[in-house]
């Protein structure tokens, strides 16, 4: 597989083809913006798939991706960013992009969705296209306790026994106990009808 990274950062450039450079069966070529790409790709050097930078030089946006995108020849194109938003991305994918790959991503992700779209597959990851839920405030009573402790303390509203809520959180009953007695102390409760009725006064669940 053959791979022409464009980008007009030489560090990215540089950082991207170390990726892949241990990777069997991959190689790379590199470009510093658009029109270099462009021409390495009509010149007929055989890519199988181009990352292009979306804020380089020559690109102009969404029409250089189409511009590539319409070059003869096998190859496919993808969305390289670090600024680009969900927006962006969805428009790209949407035109036909191989795929849209935020600069977060690290080398391992990189390297797998390279081969992904090899595969003739559309790769985006899951957490950048999914939208921002809106932030809801902090539940003052769930602020005081572990994430395990609430599930425990859920298990308790839900008149659960502790080899109840073991099995249901895969965990050991004497861990559970633990946990019992700590999320008592932290919410000022005696017993389990107590921290139970606690939890539901105060609308935790």
């Amino acid at each position: 597989m053959r791979i022409l990274i464009a980008d007009d950062h030489m560090l990215l450039r540089d950082t991207l083809v170390l990726y892949f450079q241990n990777e069997e069966g991959i190689e790379t070529a590199t470009a510093a913006d658009f029109d270099e790409a462009e021409r390495m790709l009509r010149e007929g050097d055989g890519f199988d798939l181009v990352l292009l930078d979306f804020s380089m030089p020559g690109m102009n946006g969404l029409s250089g991706l189409t511009r590539m995108m319409q070059i003869p020849g096998h190859h496919r194109v993808a969305i390289i960013s670090g600024t680009a938003n969900r927006e962006v991305a969805e428009q790209a994918l949407a035109a036909g992009a191989a795929g849209f790959l935020p600069k977060t991503l690290s080398a391992r992700s990189l390297v797998n969705a390279v081969r992904f779209m090899a595969l003739g597959e559309q790769y985006a990851p899951l957490d950048f296209l999914r939208p921002a839920e809106e932030e809801t405030p902090a539940h003052p009573l769930a602020e005081l306790l572990s994430s395990r402790e609430l599930e425990v303390l859920e298990g308790l509203t839900q008149g659960k026994s502790n080899k109840e809520i073991a099995r249901d959180l895969d965990i050991r009953e004497p861990t559970v106990k633990l946990h019992v007695k700590t999320l008592y102390r932290k919410i000022g409760a005696a017993n389990r009808t107590q921290a139970a009725m606690i939890a539901k006064d105060q609308g935790l669940f």
